[in-house]
């Protein structure tokens, strides 16, 4: 089930050419999927784990500028091992246009040991 927020563009998120800076979207890429993360993931699972980006790829499809009404939505492909890929996507709210598409790969750690640890069914349970 994909978890959603809205943005809308500030001042700050945009780049020389008026548009938001790249830099900007890796940021609410992390964002929202830490923030899935806490708001879905049991307080004793959060506590015992924590998660470490492997890979980032970013499909960039159209720009948003300032004022722009952003909805981000993300949700897990796939988790096997250690490792869960996550999906974000973000979608101009009024036109739906999709702006960027992004998969990561997320590598799972014991948070004591900072090892990684395989993803449990409760955890795989909790994401889908």
């Amino acid at each position: 089930m994909p978890y959603q927020k809205r943005i809308v563009v500030e001042p700050a998120d945009l780049d020389d050419l008026n548009h938001v800076n790249n830099v900007r979207y890796v940021q609410w890429i992390q964002d929202i999927s830490k923030e899935h993360w806490q708001n879905t993931a049991p307080k004793d699972i959060q506590e015992a784990s924590i998660w470490v980006v492997l890979t980032h790829y970013i499909e960039y499809k159209a720009p948003a500028v300032l004022n722009d009404p952003i909805i981000v939505s993300t949700y897990i492909e796939k988790s096997k091992g250690a490792i869960s890929v996550r999906v974000v996507e973000m979608v101009h709210e009024i036109t739906k246009d999709l702006l960027v598409r992004s998969s990561t790969e997320w590598c799972l750690l014991n948070k004591q040991s900072q090892k990684p640890m395989r993803i449990s069914e409760d955890i795989k349970a909790i994401f889908s």
